[in-house]
């Protein structure tokens, strides 16, 4: 079931509701009882996977401890820190999608020691300034989920998202086609996250 409200650029949704519908099945906010606002919505209810129960991993088997036990290349490891260190999320929302991971298996954010706040915290900043000058990002979405209420993919290891955004990057494709299209493979922006990285900094 998805739910529409009656207008969606100026145009009504929803076809002739008569007969012959092609919209079958689609919710119409008219034929409920509510005042309009301002808004327009779009429902995503296919993301409820991230809040319900038996969607986490074992200890055993989470990936963010996994990663450092693996070769850079394979565990798309741009960068390793004393406490915490940088790899590419294998479902990018867009080319770069960096977390940030401590190597402890802590689900929330004030579980984490001083030192891995730190670290986190400069691991953040030298992504974004890597991101920024090989992918001429024009903005970020920098953020943790904690919980699997709060809608963490794996809501018992800490991570932090690094997005990098370019102007006009948004469109509907995700939500309408539940599709997402990444221009570049992973590996290759694996290898120039991690070429770019101040030697340094690891």
């Amino acid at each position: 079931m998805v739910a529409v409200n009656d207008e969606v650029g100026g145009g009504e949704v929803g076809g002739d509701r008569t007969g012959g519908d092609p919209f079958e099945g689609i919710e119409h906010s008219s034929d409920f009882a509510a005042v309009p606002d301002a808004f327009q919505r779009l429902w995503t209810p296919h993301r409820l996977v991230y809040i319900q129960d038996g969607q986490q991993p074992e200890e055993s088997d989470c990936p963010f401890c996994l990663a450092p036990k693996m070769a850079d290349e394979k565990a798309l490891i741009v960068a390793r820190g004393t406490h915490a260190y940088v790899l590419l999320n294998l479902f990018p929302y867009n080319s770069g999608h960096l977390l940030v991971c401590p190597y402890r298996h802590i689900a929330t954010y004030d579980e984490a020691t001083p030192e891995e706040i730190a670290e986190i915290g400069s691991l953040t900043q030298v992504a974004m300034r890597v991101l920024t000058e090989v992918s001429h990002c024009d903005g970020f979405n920098i953020g943790m989920n904690q919980g699997r209420v709060a809608g963490a993919g794996i809501a018992e290891h800490l991570h932090q998202h690094i997005v990098p955004r370019w102007a006009l990057d948004s469109n509907f494709f995700p939500i309408i086609a539940r599709t997402k299209a990444v221009p570049r493979l992973l590996g290759e922006v694996r290898r120039e996250v991690a070429d770019g990285w101040p030697k340094d900094e690891n």
